[in-house]
């Protein structure tokens, strides 16, 4: 009977180990999609528009707002800040959402990066509220620029998070439902 070798005692690893051994996101990457991503913030955007006009043309069939070529149901959506407010709503919701589920946005996926926490697993509700809290529109990434040993953001020191780039194999996956 032969004795087990070195390789039979090592447990296999999870997926979030893997994970937690890619490298970080280089500056260009994390550029490129944010380009990709503001495109399709643009798209949401124009959609949350599009809906909230809704508002001030039902308030107008309903006579309790009075619109006319001179005041447009933009013009009263302008009016307030509550507007400005929704759009930023929307905007944190869709990041929110797709960082907390799969860790990868549109751009991010393109671009084969995801953020994770550092032992490779997915972010917690919690954890995607503070990075896009913290992310100052972006300006955030201009951190990595300085930050040369870990390559990290100012909102993934404020949230415990990375973004790393993935393989190729790596990026095929959609959800990572075990993480």
């Amino acid at each position: 009977m032969t004795e087990p070798t070195a390789l039979d005692d090592t447990p296999p690893r999870s997926t979030a180990q893997i994970h937690a051994s890619f490298p970080s996101a280089s500056f260009l990457r994390r550029l490129a999609a944010m380009v990709y991503d503001l495109l399709v913030a643009v798209a949401i955007l124009m959609l949350a528009t599009g809906l909230a006009l809704i508002l001030p043309a039902v308030l107008n069939h309903m006579d309790v707002i009075q619109l006319s070529e001179d005041f447009s149901a933009a013009d009263w959506l302008n009016q307030t800040p509550l507007f400005g407010i929704y759009l930023l709503s929307i905007l944190a919701a869709f990041f929110c959402w797709f960082w907390w589920r799969s860790g990868q946005t549109v751009g991010m996926r393109a671009w084969r990066l995801k953020v994770q926490q550092r032992d490779g697993s997915r972010l917690t509700k919690k954890q995607a509220m503070i990075r896009v809290l913290t992310c100052a529109f972006g300006l955030g990434n201009l951190w990595v620029l300085v930050d040369f040993k870990n390559r990290r953001a100012w909102h993934d020191y404020a949230a415990n998070t990375e973004l790393v780039t993935l393989s190729k194999e790596a990026n095929q996956l959609y959800y990572w439902k075990e993480l």
